[in-house]
């Protein structure tokens, strides 16, 4: 029984280590302007 809790520990641990990265792109992608956006895609329709 004692492995049960391990393993739902680890599962809950693993679900807040998944929230972190996603607020962190997050963050990262608003903290572009849009002058910098519009650059971005640009650049991306330039190079395709």
């Amino acid at each position: 029984m004692r492995w049960w809790k391990m393993l739902g520990l680890a599962g809950i641990m693993g679900v807040a280590a998944t929230g972190v990265v996603i607020a962190r792109a997050e963050r990262r992608r608003r903290s572009y302007t849009p002058e910098e956006i519009k650059t971005r895609l640009r650049e991306r329709v330039e190079g395709a």
